[in-house]
This record gives C-alpha cells, sequence and structure tokens, in this order.
C-alpha cells in the first residue's frame, strides 16, 4: 500500500517541512507563536525565572494568536521546580456562571447533532457554542496570577508590558491569520465589535502582496493590559476590568456576574504521577486528560521500548492503548466528544537556566470561543459552555457554577527527581496521543528531539478508528486495521489531522536546554537563551 494508492491521497500536499530545534546554555521558550516565545525568552535574558516568563508567554499569545486563548479563558499549567524537585498544577479553568438557567439551552425539536468540537444533541440557536449564552467564568488570569505570586520573581507590570505594547500596535495581517478568521467569519459578523476588530469592510483581513505586514486596532485591549498591568490581576475579578466585563456581558445577555467573578478561585494542587521509563511522568489530574495518558503508559508498559523511530508492532501497540484508555474514560468520567474540528487551544514550554520548566495549555474552547468580544474590554470570551453536555442527568451535564470536563494535558517528565523535558499541545481529544507519542519517543525510544518532533504520527482518539500518516510504511496501515478501521490523515497546515505539540528540553548530561514546536503550525517557534 503505496501513499499514492491510499484514498484520497492523490490531493495531499507534495513537499517536506521541517521545524529548527533551538539550542542554548540558560534557557528555552517554545510556543506556537514565536513572537510570543521571543517576549518570554527576553524575560529569562532579564532574569526572570520560568513562571515569570510564562506569565509574559501566556499574555502575549493572547494579543498575536487571539482566535486560540487569552484572557476571556482558561487553562492548566505544570510547573517543576529544580532545585526543590518539586512538581506543581495550576487549575485555572472555567467554570458555568452562577446565575445560567439550564432552561435557557432547550434542545432543539428538529434532532441533530452540533456543528463543533462536540456531537452534543443541537440546542436552539446554538446557544450552548456562539454568542454570550456560551460564555464561561474565565480563570486564566487568576492561575496566572497565583503562580506568580507563589513562584514568581519579576514585577507583575514589567510582565505584561510587552503584551501592552503588542495590543497597542495590533494584530499583525497574515495570510495565517485570515485563514483562520475566515473559518470563523459568518459567527463573528453576528457581534459589531467582533467585526470591527476581524471583519473590516465585512470580510477577513488579507495581506497585500509586496507591502509590510498590516496590523489590525484590538479594541481597549490594550487599555485593559495596561490596567491590570498597573492595579493588578485582582482588578479582572473585583475591580474597574471587572465591572466593565460584566457590563458588556448583560448587554449581551449573559448569565456571567460580579459574584461568578470574585467568587472565582484557581487552584494549586499536587500532579499525577506515573513511572515512565527511566523517568517520572508528572500530569494534571482531575477531569483533563492526564489520568487517561497515565492509563496508556501503564498499557504499554514493557511493549514499546526500543531504538529508533518507532516500529510497526509499536504503533499498533499505541493504537490499541488509546482506545482502551479512551474506552475507559468515556464511561468512567463522562466525555463523549467524537469530532475532530480544530479546538480553540494553545500551549507553550519554557526551561530556565536553573532547570526549572513550565507547561501551559490555555484555551477559548472553539476557534475564537463564543466569537462574542466585549467591546468595553475588547477581550474576545470563551464559549467554555459547550464542554457541557446540554442533556440532563449525566456526569457531565450543564448546571451552575460547575466545571466540565476537558482534553488540556500539559505534562513534565522528570529524571532523578528534576525536571526533564515539558511536553503540551492543542488540538482537542487528539492532544493526549499526541503529547504521549512524542514523548515516548524521547523516553523509550531514545530518539533526539529532532528526530522526534518531525516522526509522523498516529492519533486514536475515541472514534472507535485509527488516523495513520501516510507517510509512515503500509505495514503500519496493515498491523492496525487489524483492531480497528483505519483512514490516512494528512500532517497538514489546515485540517490538522493530529495535534500540535511543543517541548522544552534540559539534558541531563551536557546541561544544554532546547526546543522544538509542531512543525505544520506556521508562526510556531522556539527561542533559546
Amino acid at each position: 500500500m503505496s501513499k499514492s494508492s491510499l484514498p484520497n491521497t492523490q490531493f495531499f500536499q507534495n513537499w517536506n517541512i521541517r521545524k529548527p530545534v533551538a539550542t542554548g546554555d540558560a534557557g528555552v521558550v517554545s510556543s506556537q507563536h514565536r513572537a510570543a516565545a521571543e517576549v518570554g525568552a527576553e524575560v529569562l535574558r532579564a532574569g526572570g525565572n520560568a513562571i515569570d516568563a510564562a506569565v509574559a508567554t501566556s499574555f502575549a499569545i493572547s494579543v498575536v494568536e487571539p482566535w486560540m486563548s487569552g484572557m476571556g479563558g482558561g487553562g492548566y499549567m505544570q510547573l517543576g521546580l529544580a532545585a526543590e524537585s518539586k512538581f506543581r498544577c495550576f487549575n485555572m479553568g472555567m467554570v458555568a456562571p452562577l446565575g445560567l438557567k439550564v432552561e435557557d439551552y432547550p434542545l432543539d425539536d428538529q434532532g441533530g447533532t452540533s456543528g463543533d468540537l462536540f456531537a452534543w444533541p443541537n440546542v436552539i440557536e446554538n446557544r450552548n457554542i456562539v454568542g454570550y449564552h456560551s460564555i464561561a467564568v474565565p480563570g486564566l488570569v487568576a492561575g496566572l496570577s497565583l503562580a506568580w505570586e507563589r513562584y514568581g520573581t519579576m514585577p507583575w507590570k514589567d510582565l505584561l508590558q510587552p503584551a501592552i505594547a503588542m495590543a497597542k500596535q495590533g494584530l499583525p495581517i497574515t495570510w495565517y491569520m485570515s485563514l483562520r478568521t475566515l473559518g470563523a467569519a459568518k459567527d463573528l459578523s453576528q457581534f459589531l465589535a467582533s467585526s470591527e476588530v476581524y471583519l473590516p469592510d465585512g470580510f477577513p483581513p488579507m495581506a497585500e502582496q509586496g507591502k509590510p505586514i498590516g496590523y489590525r486596532p484590538l479594541g481597549h485591549l490594550a487599555d485593559t493590559l495596561q490596567r491590570l498591568a498597573d492595579a493588578g490581576a485582582s482588578d479582572f475579578y473585583t475591580g474597574d476590568v471587572a465591572d466593565q466585563i460584566v457590563r458588556d456581558a448583560r448587554a449581551g445577555g449573559s448569565a456571567l456576574s460580579l459574584e461568578d467573578l470574585e467568587s472565582y478561585e484557581a487552584t494549586e494542587v499536587t500532579p499525577l504521577e506515573g513511572k515512565f521509563g527511566p523517568g517520572t511522568l508528572h500530569a494534571a489530574p482531575g477531569l483533563t486528560a492526564g489520568p487517561t495518558m497515565l492509563r496508556v503508559i501503564e498499557l504499554c508498559e514493557g511493549k514499546t521500548q526500543g531504538e529508533g523511530a518507532p516500529d510497526t508492532d509499536t504503533y499498533s501497540t499505541w493504537a490499541q492503548a488509546f482506545a482502551e484508555a479512551y474506552d475507559e474514560r468515556f464511561r468512567t468520567m463522562g466525555d463523549v466528544d467524537d469530532s475532530k474540528d480544530p479546538a480553540s487551544t494553545t500551549n507553550f514550554t519554557i526551561a530556565d537556566k536553573d532547570g526549572n520548566m513550565v507547561c501551559m495549555t490555555q484555551t477559548l474552547l472553539s476557534v475564537f470561543g463564543s466569537k462574542v468580544v466585549f467591546p468595553g474590554t475588547g477581550i474576545l470570551m470563551n464559549n467554555g459552555i459547550m464542554w457541557f453536555d446540554p442533556r440532563p442527568g449525566g456526569p457531565n451535564s450543564l448546571a451552575p457554577g460547575k466545571k466540565p470536563l476537558c482534553n488540556m494535558c500539559p505534562v513534565i517528565v522528570s529524571r532523578d527527581g528534576k525536571p526533564w523535558f515539558a511536553i503540551g499541545a492543542s488540538g482537542g481529544r487528539r492532544i493526549m496521543p499526541a503529547v504521549y507519542q512524542v514523548a515516548a519517543m524521547l523516553v523509550e525510544r531514545g530518539m533526539s528531539l529532532d528526530d522526534a518532533a518531525h516522526q509522523p504520527r498516529i492519533d486514536v482518539s475515541g472514534e472507535g478508528r485509527c488516523t495513520v500518516d501516510p507517510e509512515l510504511d503500509a505495514s503500519v496501515f496493515k498491523a492496525i486495521e487489524k483492531h480497528m478501521p483505519v483512514i490516512p490523515g494528512e500532517h497538514a497546515v489546515f485540517p490538522h489531522h493530529f495535534a500540535c505539540p511543543n517541548v522544552a528540553l534540559r539534558d541531563p548530561d551536557s546541561g544544554k536546554f532546547s526546543g522544538v514546536t509542531h512543525v505544520m503550525t506556521p508562526p510556531s517557534g522556539a527561542v533559546a537563551v
């Protein structure tokens, strides 16, 4: 079975693309947008630690890649402290508003399923997916603030300055920005402030050939960032920014209230841990993909070790382990996501000169989240309500004040108690299989970071089938076909058939740092210090 003989592969791309691995002596930042990685690297050069760099990188990436994440969303952060051999996890996930009324989300009498990330039954007017009713309480700012208060070293105000400068300059108009905007244009057009930023004259902005990159004004986003820099993160939840957020929310019919913001608490918890080859995996606990990844490690133990690129048997074993782990996840955690549409999630990984590491995954959920930009703050808001099952009586059913399931999987792998590498990804339910495979290539197959990042992958994430990169040998297709249906999936810029991982690594022997990002995300990049 050659690539040309696989169904529909005649329409696949015909090139080879690689991302450079960045290597340095004093740290590294890997991000889905290189401009944000540069911000984090500059913080490290200025003497900041991994947490300082994470705060700066997070705010910066929300400006240059707003369709993926930002202040209007939430996330999870893994932290590894080298000197103390200490590992922590910060939960800054979104929560349903306390005033939410389940009856405001009636199921559509015509039946059908939603066309976004999750195949829930259709809700009238897509209220759980698009618009003000889809907005959950954002937690990103609270989580970043908590991590910085406990482990940061540089002034909070200084860490926000790069994002403020970027917001004042505006959103760069690149072809990738145009592509992303085009996919959400229909929904963005429903909201005036969103249209003003992303759809000038009713169309996505386009880069002009032969001219410098242009920039789109981002409304009051720079003012909001400046206010948070001056007044502190608490202003987002109890101050002027909070007041404006609630005014904008209520004007559009959202249940979001001052009580929701004032009562929101990010938390610091102990990560899950499990043996992983010669190291230990530290994963996010609770309703994340962390427990599912640990289960895959258990299922593959003793079966997939080797030297170099995975062989056919290894891919087949991985496929079966993914299928079994996701089946258990669905039965025990209630996650019934069975779609592969893109999620608006981003990930970055950081290592500082002392070997401390951060893996941060943050999200708005869908691409452009709720599609609502709050006019008074310039903040693009999440659609976290879509995480919930609109049907009553289930473990993940919609309810006021409730926390939803998510697929985020930021992890740190340690050796001898010290952080070895941090890895995470964006890509909905495809995140965990991607994170596991790249990590296993490093841990169990002894591959270099460069080779692991560019090795073709598979994806099994609960649909009862396996997506296989057609660059893999025909024997991989045949071996997996014995256990489940197989389809070829191109590793392309758009759409993504596989998740988008990035890595920050410290070589335990040489002490050097290296980082690499997702090959098919055009603006991604790693910056070494």
